[in-house]
């Protein structure tokens, strides 16, 4: 015995005798409950009054889970109630993926089915395709399964001889997910929203679109090679979510003073001209440790002329860049980082007989700390040192040649 609830989703009440009892788990005659199968949950409700937390099927029998040890036995007829806004979450839920799926039909390449879940808070369906589904292909999924639902397509369903069924380009077979739909070798369950979408599926649907309610699209992921996963709203959560958005838009137009039409617009300009800055201070910043260099003490020793000192708030990989640019080819300049442990950076001009890595060789090994590089340019860092220690490090530095 097989529920009844994907061909009868609307009884809610019904009374059924026991026919097997096993401490929690019940066995009844007929059942509505709807077991869980294919990513959609587990209908909610009660028999006898006793909480039901779990409906499976074994492939011979719909096994009832109870909260509790009954009071009834086997032969008893007991009366079910099924949690009303659950089972009605659950059909627009579904059936919303399949005008989802619908809508993915008319935008995607090689579409196929990955996988399906509903969830308390939201719904996925994983799509396979090669299509890339950017931002604006995700807005007309949303806008295409929204039109869909205001159209008020009708929604049927059907037990159709399966060499017939699979005969069909237009059914969509998700066998993987949909589990229990080819159980039967004689027969298809097919849900056909009025042309919209037709796919073998053993779920819960309503009669028509319009009792879906509005379709929120909140976000896409891929989790797994080959596969895009879009999650979805519907009901209250998913008119909450639209709402929040609304209010986020309007907030954020208000603070670019412009409106909600010209947002885009406006956020280009903006994060161009942001743009534009960080590239005049990336400039101005370069020309102080510019600047900082060019006032460096400077020391002649070993025939070459050599620039130090300490560069205070500047990173290594700049000051480094600095001192390349700063250093003539019969000079030296040698830069050390004003921290708690600071860096040291040494660029040595092709005429001025000094091999950099050795410069910061001696400073590594006497102050700790790695680094390393050749003869026109090396740089260390994590010294245990003052700065102005290091520096005068340099200052005293002699060849071992």
């Amino acid at each position: 015995m097989r529920t009844r609830a994907p061909a009868d989703p609307e009884v809610r009440e019904f009374t059924a005798e026991v026919v097997a009892l096993d401490d929690r788990t019940v066995t009844l005659d007929t059942t509505y409950f709807y077991a869980e199968s294919g990513g959609q949950p587990a209908d909610r409700g009660t028999i006898d009054g006793i909480r039901v937390v779990d409906v499976q099927d074994d492939g011979d029998a719909v096994h009832h889970t109870l909260a509790s040890s009954p009071d009834f036995e086997v032969g008893d007829t007991v009366s079910s109630m099924i949690d009303d806004d659950f089972r009605t979450y659950c059909m627009r839920a579904h059936t919303a993926s399949h005008v989802l799926y619908g809508a993915g039909r008319r935008l995607l390449e090689d579409l196929g089915y990955g996988g399906f879940d509903i969830a308390e808070e939201k719904v996925r369906v994983d799509f396979t395709t090669p299509t890339d589904i950017d931002d604006e292909t995700l807005v007309e999924l949303e806008r295409l399964t929204n039109r869909a639902v205001w159209d008020s397509l009708d929604v049927s369903w059907e037990e159709v001889p399966t060499e017939e069924a699979t005969a069909r380009e237009d059914v969509a077979f998700n066998t993987k997910t949909e589990e229990g739909v080819m159980d039967d070798a004689d027969t298809v369950r097919i849900v056909d929203i009025d042309g919209w979408d037709v796919a073998a599926c053993g779920g819960t649907h309503v009669g028509n679109t319009r009792e879906i309610g509005p379709v929120t699209v909140l976000d896409r992921s891929n989790p797994g090679e080959g596969l895009t996963r879009v999650e979805f709203a519907v009901g209250p959560g998913g008119i909450d979510r639209s709402a929040e958005r609304h209010h986020a838009l309007r907030q954020t137009a208000a603070a670019l003073e412009t409106n909600v039409d010209d947002l885009a617009e406006t956020a280009v300009a903006v994060r161009s001209e942001r743009d534009d800055l960080q590239d005049r201070v990336r400039e101005l910043e370069q020309a102080a440790v510019a600047d900082a260099i060019d006032g460096f003490e400077a020391v002649e020793k070993q025939g070459a002329t050599w620039r130090l000192g300490v560069l205070d708030g500047v990173d290594p990989n700049d000051a480094g860049e600095a001192a390349k640019e700063a250093v003539d080819d019969a000079g030296v300049v040698g830069a050390v980082g004003g921290d708690e442990r600071p860096y040291v950076v040494v660029a040595a001009g092709s005429e001025s007989g000094v091999h950099a890595g050795d410069v910061v060789d001696a400073v590594t090994d006497e102050y700790g700390g790695g680094g390393g590089g050749g003869p026109p340019f090396a740089q260390g860092g994590g010294l245990d040192a003052d700065p102005a220690d290091v520096r005068d490090a340099l200052r005293e530095w002699e060849s071992a040649e």
